[in-house]
């Protein structure tokens, strides 16, 4: 498979326009309120009789800093203690649910995130891992994959030993920017030194992948300090990177009101670093996986889109598209049987729900047929960059042709751009095209109309 990209700057400035990430179809957007405990208590018993494996993530909302970009679901405070109602109410959860999912279905994918997983103490990790291990059947024999979130600023070697011993065996560290400006300016003030250290002490200690996050479009960021930090971090040459779009929506996130909308850098300019990161990570021999996602060409990312069997979840690219997910913890996002489901956002609501002896999730969406078929038919593109025809007709018993008429009137302009190859049998996404396949899917996206104001912008 052709992994390579190509930056047409003309292409990307007539089609950069608002529209979902697809890290599910349909988008978070359209789970509703009347989707609770009895909806998803069905949907668990349909998976479980259509069975296979299953993928935990679990929510740890707590930071000891805000970041002022950050639009997660978060608890700022800098006292652990008060992380234990919380861890409590977790663990019953993790019980709850536990208790009605088939015990046989191992857990192949684990995935801890936030806020800051490592705001917990180890003693509270331990206890956290052991409750979903008496809960679920998890891998006790290295081989699946079980990834943690962690701040380099309060992660050292003893905690990367600890975390290895528990069983996690991939690490994802929140980078952003190491420019001494851009730092203050976001309130992430985090060092070379530090990030460098658990890089090193993943290594050491047996972690099977390394990814590390950055953020452009930040505040007072530019190509040149924007390059002298991925520079640095080329010197260690993590597995992957996932570099993301910086969208300021002050209207949603009130922390980002702390940013100074008059040193955020011009479209041209988030362009720019744009451009300059895709050239120097293809030159250092790292492959586009799409989305916002580089990794080595030895990669499990990479080698599961070479064969085909790349997947996308509300965590971002996966390896593992026949597990079930289930989200654990405050506004944590499963998709279960033929639906998607949304845990409380509240620690509130979420503590009422656990006391009464109740799924926490508050709102989902049932897919329908049409779903079903939308899913796979967007999931094939932002996985693979193309799509077979026949393939999907066959699988949902459609003539694609017919069903799909104006879509694939609406490819016609793609085409002619160099977007993509449209052919009777399928399409096949051009290296041009790859940065804009959200503009593609978007196309094959029957909410979108309704909803495109609260996108942010694709690149």
């Amino acid at each position: 498979m052709d992994q390579s990209l190509i930056f047409d700057l003309d292409l990307i400035n007539r089609y950069d326009k608002a529209g979902p990430r697809y890290t599910s179809y349909p988008t978070a957007l359209e789970l509703h309120e009347g989707f609770a405990d009895p909806e998803y208590r069905e949907h668990i018993a349909y998976s479980n009789a259509q069975g296979g494996p299953l993928s935990l993530y679990v929510h740890v909302p707590f930071c000891d800093t805000v970041c002022f970009f950050c639009g997660c679901n978060k608890i700022i405070t800098n006292n652990r203690k008060h992380a234990e109602p919380y861890l409590e109410n977790l663990l019953i959860e993790c019980a709850l649910q536990g208790a009605l999912f088939d015990k046989s279905r191992i857990v192949n994918q684990l995935h801890w995130g936030g806020g800051t997983p490592t705001f917990l103490t180890h003693a509270q990790m331990q206890r956290l891992m052991q409750g979903l291990r008496q809960a679920f059947n998890l891998r006790d024999d290295d081989l699946g994959e079980y990834s943690i979130e962690v701040d380099p600023r309060e992660t050292d070697d003893h905690t990367i030993e600890q975390l290895r011993a528990m069983g996690f065996n991939r690490v994802s560290l929140g980078v952003q920017d190491f420019d001494p400006a851009v730092q203050r300016a976001v309130n992430r003030i985090q060092s070379e030194a530090q990030t460098f250290a658990v890089l090193q002490a993943a290594r050491e200690y047996g972690f099977r992948s390394t990814n590390v996050d950055l953020i452009y479009g930040l505040p007072l960021q530019t190509v040149e300090s924007f390059s002298a930090t991925l520079d640095k971090l080329l010197t260690v040459a993590p597995d992957r990177f996932s570099v993301f779009n910086y969208a300021h929506l002050p209207q949603r996130f009130k922390t980002q009101r702390q940013i100074k909308e008059q040193d955020l850098p011009s479209a041209q300019v988030k362009l720019d670093i744009l451009q300059m990161l895709g050239k120097k990570l293809s030159e250092a021999g790292y492959v586009y996986i799409g989305m916002d996602h580089f990794a080595k060409p030895d990669d499990e990312l990479a080698i599961a889109q070479r064969e085909g069997k790349l997947y996308r979840n509300f965590q971002g690219y996966s390896t593992h598209s026949d597990c079930d997910l289930v989200g654990l913890g405050m506004t944590s996002i499963g998709r279960v049987g033929n639906a998607y489901m949304q845990n409380v956002k509240d620690l509130e609501s979420y503590a009422y729900k656990i006391e009464h002896g109740l799924l926490p999730v508050f709102k989902g969406v049932e897919l329908d047929d049409d779903d079903q078929l939308r899913r796979a038919v967007i999931t094939q593109l932002i996985c693979h960059f193309d799509l077979d025809f026949r393939a999907i007709a066959a699988e949902f018993a459609i003539d694609f042709h017919a069903y799909f008429a104006s879509e694939l009137e609406a490819l016609i302009p793609m085409q002619q751009d160099g977007l993509l190859s449209l052919t009777s049998t399928g399409i096949q996404v051009l290296p041009a095209g790859r940065l804009l396949i959200r503009n593609i899917c978007m196309v094959f996206d029957r909410y979108l109309v309704q909803k495109a104001q609260q996108f942010s912008k694709v690149i």
